[in-house]
């Protein structure tokens, strides 16, 4: 340990299980640098006996862990939130702030790592000023956006009210914090500029997106009338997405394709939402949460992405394809990767295209396997999550090299 550099990691949610598109980025990072030229010192909130029973997954990620008390988040979890509405800070931040985090937070760093990163944007709230060590803010996509596009779909005036005063306070704290760091990971070159732009920041470090090849290992999309979409359903982009394609694009598939059968891939689905596929009589199954997703994608006809809201970069986009199922997504889906339509997936922006592009592959095997193949070579070729941790480990020595130090 003495011959290695201290690298500590700061996130403000218990990585595991890893049941998130933001908990699988950072965990493939942490495990491609678990070994390496960093002991990597990780510090989370976690339930009681939290970190006892994931003892086996975090040894894989981390040197050592250190966790402080998470806030209950039971069935009022939400409606608690709501009292930040009035508050200077947009609500996730401030859900992520607590006067236990923050002394975790500056007893870590009072050990005087050689580098510290805080992973996400909300983090940030965590962070004491001036920042002690050498300093890594990990951007997985760029928060404000993701609030705009809220507001732009919202389905009446009050939910756009609200969506706006949120986007000006997460707006004004993406601009205050992203400055305070020595480095800014962001996940795609479209980010990277965002945040030179609109928040200060000099020289943004690009990461490429990451997927572990050996476990997302390919076959064929020969089961014709499947169509899955995989995705934590407790983040309101992805129910947005499925109660758009639930609503406007799947009476046009199963029209066109009787057969079309319909999986949802992810966590905690809202009932209302299962409810309404179940009383329209559509061939629809939401899993909820399921240890491993590759059953359900593996051999898909179609993998969907109906996205019109997000940020930064789509991980389901590249487990897809390197899990061999078509991928048929809107612009704001494989927004900030670099894919190009008609060759590695089918682009789709309204519900007739999106239901037009989904039919068309259904019947189409040998279209089916020209963009699978396509897509797995992009895949293999550029974005292995080793490749992303090396690249990360070179964002950590930067800051270091920034604050004057030797890597």
């Amino acid at each position: 340990m003495s011959a290695r550099s201290r690298l500590l990691f700061i996130s403000t949610r218990f990585l595991f299980p890893v049941d998130s598109g933001g908990k699988i980025r950072t965990t493939q990072i942490l495990r491609g640098m678990k070994g390496g030229r960093y002991h990597i010192h990780l510090v989370s909130p976690a339930a009681a006996g939290e970190s006892e029973a994931h003892r086996q997954a975090l040894a894989e990620v981390c040197d050592e862990f250190s966790g402080w008390p998470q806030p209950s988040r039971g069935r009022l979890f939400a409606l608690a939130r709501a009292r930040y509405l009035a508050g200077r800070l947009p609500i996730p931040v401030r859900t992520d702030w607590s006067p236990a985090g923050r002394a975790a937070v500056a007893a870590a760093l009072g050990r005087r790592p050689d580098v510290a990163v805080f992973d996400f944007l909300h983090a940030a709230v965590l962070a004491p000023d001036p920042l002690p060590v050498p300093t890594v803010l990990f951007t997985h996509n760029v928060e404000a956006e993701i609030f705009a596009r809220h507001r732009d779909v919202a389905r009446n005036a009050l939910l756009r009210a609200v969506w706006s005063s949120q986007h000006a306070k997460m707006r004004r704290f993406e601009a205050q914090s992203l400055p305070r760091f020595d480095v800014v990971v962001a996940v795609s070159e479209r980010d990277a500029r965002h945040f030179s732009q609109h928040c200060g920041v000099p020289d943004p470090y690009v990461i490429p997106t990451g997927v572990d090849l050996d476990y997302f290992d390919w076959s064929a999309p020969d089961r014709d009338g499947e169509v899955v979409f995989c995705g934590s359903m407790d983040w309101l982009a992805n129910q947005e997405a499925i109660r758009y394609f639930l609503d406007e694009v799947w009476e046009k598939i199963a029209a066109e394709v009787p057969g079309a059968r319909m999986t949802v891939v992810g966590r905690a689905p809202p009932a209302a939402l299962v409810e309404r596929a179940q009383g329209r009589g559509f061939a629809w199954h939401f899993t909820g949460y399921v240890d491993d997703v590759r059953p359900f994608m593996r051999g898909a006809a179609v993998s969907v992405i109906p996205l019109r809201v997000g940020g930064g970069t789509r991980l389901k986009v590249f487990e897809a394809m390197a899990v061999g199922s078509p991928v048929v997504s809107t612009g704001i889906g494989v927004e900030g990767l670099p894919v190009s339509a008609g060759q590695h997936y089918l682009r789709a922006d309204s519900s007739g295209e999106f239901a037009a592009a989904v039919v068309a592959l259904m019947r189409d095997r040998a279209r089916r396997d020209s963009l699978s193949r396509a897509a797995r070579q992009l895949v293999e070729a550029r974005f292995s999550h080793r490749a992303a941790a090396r690249a990360f480990e070179g964002a950590c020595d930067l800051a270091r090299t920034r604050r004057g130090l030797a890597a």
